[in-house]
């Protein structure tokens, strides 16, 4: 299994919009793309809490079945579709892939 978790910083201002309303929008984008293969298990997309300490803005934690089916996500017409936004409206990302 592939445990393939992202983390990113937005802008305060990006694409006409602030910051927490880019995050409800990526978000949306990011939970259309849930189920897009097959071999995709868990896929969770996270919004930093008001409030509390966080480094992040968004997080997407998800699994795959195999480095194949995570190769088929990212190249999936769906995802390509949404990473112009994302790359518009992010500072900073971190990413990480681990088997487990």
């Amino acid at each position: 299994m592939i445990k393939h978790i992202v983390m990113w910083k937005l802008k305060d201002r990006a694409e006409g919009a602030d910051k927490p309303a880019n995050m409800v929008k990526m978000k949306a984008l990011l939970d259309g793309c849930r189920g897009l293969v097959p071999g995709m298990g868990a896929f969770e997309v996270g919004l930093a809490t008001p409030g509390l300490e966080a480094t992040y803005d968004v997080v997407l934690y998800s699994e795959f079945d195999s480095r194949e089916a995570l190769d088929a996500y990212q190249h999936h017409p769906r995802h390509v579709a949404i990473k112009p936004f994302i790359g518009a409206v992010r500072a900073e990302r971190q990413c990480v892939d681990y088997e487990a």
